[in-house]
This record gives structure tokens, sequence and C-alpha cells, in this order.
């Protein structure tokens, strides 16, 4: 059974040699080949060294725009798997760091899965977070996604994903439109076709970041555009089944919105009124919120960081819900699609 392997990179280089080495390590032996997708325009920090496996993919320019504009995650994706070939399809971020064993058992069960019932469609599983600066790495979260350590159905997979190529192309693939929600978005799909999804143990890899949470990371999710997928998914299933369940899911922002323009309608009503009550009022419930946060996370620039991480995905989902790509037409042949 052949392997596909595909690495989206957006401004991530410094953890590939990692991600690049554990894969060879846990492929060693197998069918494979691999795609690193370099997804935005101007990357142009050195690779480590590539064994003849891989081949590096850019993004292409768009010749409608004055600029070249960074590939969605969605689109990264498309582009590698366009290129990859395999039965079955691994796509791991390049800050992920796989691990052997996982892998043995995500390959030996998609090749026992022609007669599973209903039909396996893709596989993952535990990722720990890791954290490094400087020569300091330590574990963050043991359980990114609250996976567990058995074996699972799921809804979605997300970071590390074992797609089964014919799956992947019967529900069409990630929707390139999204800058984030891609993954939820597809695993929708993939179980509304009646597929299955699994978690499989053991531990699958480690995902490494600077130290977090950082309001530099703030900073970051929003020029990379991270925050606007809220929005473009919702636009994307206005008026479609699923609408309701991604709208529930963005729940806790659309309450920090609520909150905001609470606080505007109470200014507003304060200087109609001259009469500071209604702020007042309205800034004591903010406190108050900011207070049980703090005794919940035991922090007080904590809960301040999540407030305003919540407001900033609140925003971005605004901006995105009007902010929606229209789809590109991928050509039918591979290299004419990368």
């Amino acid at each position: 059974m052949k392997i596909g392997v595909v690495v989206p990179c957006y401004r991530q280089e410094r953890f590939l040699s990692r991600t690049v080495t554990a894969l060879e390590r846990a492929l060693a032996g197998r069918d494979w080949s691999g795609v690193l997708v370099m997804a935005a325009p101007d990357a142009e920090a050195p690779l480590p060294a590539l064994g003849p496996h891989w081949r590096v993919v850019r993004p292409m320019r768009d010749r409608a725009a004055t600029r070249r504009r960074p590939l969605t995650p969605g689109g990264a994706r498309m582009a590698g798997f366009a290129e990859a070939g395999g039965e079955w399809v691994l796509f791991v971020d390049a800050d992920v760091e796989v691990e052997p064993e996982w892998v043995g058992k995500a390959l030996a069960t998609a090749a026992e899965a022609a007669t599973a019932t209903p039909a396996l469609a893709g596989t993952w599983g535990r990722l720990e977070e890791w954290m490094t600066d400087g020569e300091r790495e330590w574990l963050g979260r043991r359980d990114m996604y609250g996976v567990g350590d058995g074996e699972r159905s799921v809804d979605y997979l997300a970071t590390l994903a074992c797609y089964r190529r014919g799956a992947l192309e019967r529900v069409g693939g990630y929707d390139v439109r999204l800058n984030s929600e891609e993954d939820f978005e597809l695993g929708m799909r993939m179980v509304a076709a009646g597929f299955d999804l699994r978690s499989l143990p053991p531990r699958a890899a480690r995902h490494w970041s600077g130290p977090r949470p950082s309001f530099e990371e703030l900073a970051r999710r929003w020029s990379a555009g991270l925050c606007f997928g809220q929005g473009q998914v919702l636009r994307a299933y206005l008026g479609r089944p699923g609408f309701l369940r991604l709208l529930r899911r963005q729940g806790l922002y659309l309450a920090t919105l609520g909150l905001w323009s609470l606080g505007l309608l109470a200014l507003g009503l304060a200087a109609l009124a001259r009469e500071p009550r209604p702020l007042l009022a309205w800034s004591i419930a903010a406190l108050l919120v900011v207070a049980v946060m703090s005794a919940r996370k035991r922090s007080l620039k904590l809960a301040v960081h999540s407030l305003l991480s919540w407001t900033e995905n609140g925003a971005g989902l605004v901006f995105g819900f009007f902010n929606l790509r229209p789809a590109p037409a991928w050509p039918a042949h591979p290299r004419e699609a990368s």
C-alpha cells in the first residue's frame, strides 16, 4: 500500500527538521512519497535536508491580483494532496512530530479497513502540546483535542490526519476558502456521507510551538487570518444543514461580542441620559466576568488573555462572515492543481 504524505508549512520552518526527521523514521522501509507545501509565497527561510521521497511545492501567483496571497490551510493540503499520490494520505502540519508507533498502528488499521462497516475514512490520535523557548522545552497540554488514549469514533481530525484518498475525493476534500475551521467542516461532511473517523492509541504526535498563551500569539493569529474561519464557515453554511451546529460551536465568541455590544449600548445610554449608572452597571458585570475567570485560571493575566482571545475571535468571526473567498476552480490534472 503506497502512502502519500503532505506537510503544509506556513512560516513554521523552524520546526520542519523535527517534522521531516520523524516522518522519515516512521515510514522507513515503506512505499511513500512526500510533498512539502510552502503556503507563504514569500517564504525564504532555509529548509532542512530532504531525502529522495520529498518534493517541494510553492503557491503559484494569482494573476488576477497585484500580490501573491498565502494558501489557506485547506488550499495547502489540497495542493499537496494532488501531488502526493497514495491510497491513504497522511497530513502532518509542519510543527508536528509524529510517533512511529502510532504511524504503524494507523497504517495497519488502514490496510485492514477495506471490510470495515461503516467505511473507515480517516484516523488520528492524541497530540501532546510541547513548547520551546531557546534551549528550554516543556509539556503544555497532554491532550490538545481531548480525544483520550482509547480507540473511538470522532467527529473530525485536526493537525494530524490519515485519510483514505477515495473518501476525501468523494466528499470534495478540504474547503480551500476557509482560513480556519477547515478540519471540523470536513469532518461534518465525512460523517454526513456515512464515513467513520477514528482516534487510535497510543500517543500520535507532539505539537511544537513557542510559549503559550502569549499576547504575541494573538497578533500572529490575526495577521495570519486564523480568526476569520469561524465567520467564513458560517457564511458558507448559511441556510444549509449544519449551520446551527456551527453557530453553537462559536457560542463563546458570540457571547463575548454580546458583552462588548452591551457595553457600547450602556455607553450610549449613559451619554444620552447624562447618567453614568448604565455604564457603571455594565462595568461591574464585566469585572465580575474577569474575576470569575481569574479564580478559575488562578491568574489575572491568563483571564485577561482569554478575554482578549475571545474578543479577537469574535471580531474575526464578523470579519470572516463578510469575507468568504470564492472557491477556485481546481484543474483535473494533479500537477496543474498544485
